[in-house]
């Protein structure tokens, strides 16, 4: 995964959630117990702490610090804000030298895999948020089988959906031929 990458999926959360501000950001995103509004600051807060992380070479622990929105902030607010955290990590990976690495509860992980992580959260939250405001939202194909092989070894190789084996993957929906999945975990680690 590339800054590019990162680039792409959030500027397509951007443009499929913006213009809903009038819908109800209140109600649970999907079947998490988050609200559609916390969920997208969830996402805004993931790529600023993984930026940091990367930038900060920070191998050992999380930074001590979060993201934070004023409650009176509306969707679009939110959203700005997600943009500007999908820009952060998509420079950060951009700049950092190869050898860079930064630590995360799932592997400690190179530029390629804090990019796949945030394109996963991307990816999930928006689909989690779409299904929770009522709107339509299709998770890109060949976007979905890159992540499945960088960050979840264990999944079909080379699956003929690929988003619905993110999905699956991920405890968020069926996959032919194989049983619900509950606790998932995706593995960050730098692959040799």
């Amino acid at each position: 995964m590339r800054a590019h990458d990162i680039e792409a999926v959030t500027d397509e959360m951007v443009r499929t959630l913006r213009g809903h501000a009038d819908l109800d950001w209140s109600a649970p995103a999907g079947d998490l117990t988050w609200s559609c509004r916390d969920t997208a600051i969830h996402v805004a807060d993931d790529l600023i702490v993984y930026s940091a992380q990367l930038a900060a070479e920070a191998e050992t622990d999380y930074l001590s610090f979060g993201v934070s929105v004023p409650d009176d902030a509306g969707p679009e607010e939110v959203l700005r804000v997600v943009d500007a955290g999908g820009a952060l990590l998509a420079s950060t990976v951009r700049t950092a030298h190869p050898g860079a690495r930064g630590w995360h509860p799932d592997g400690v992980a190179d530029p390629g895999g804090f990019a796949a992580m945030g394109v996963v959260e991307v990816l999930l939250h928006t689909h989690d948020i779409a299904r929770g405001l009522g709107i339509g939202f299709s998770l890109p194909e060949d976007t979905c089988r890159t992540v499945l092989t960088r960050l979840f070894p264990d999944v079909p190789a080379d699956p003929e959906d690929a988003a619905a084996t993110l999905l699956w993957a991920t405890g968020r929906g069926p996959l032919d031929g194989h049983g619900p999945v509950g606790a998932w975990r995706w593995d960050s680690s730098v692959r040799s």
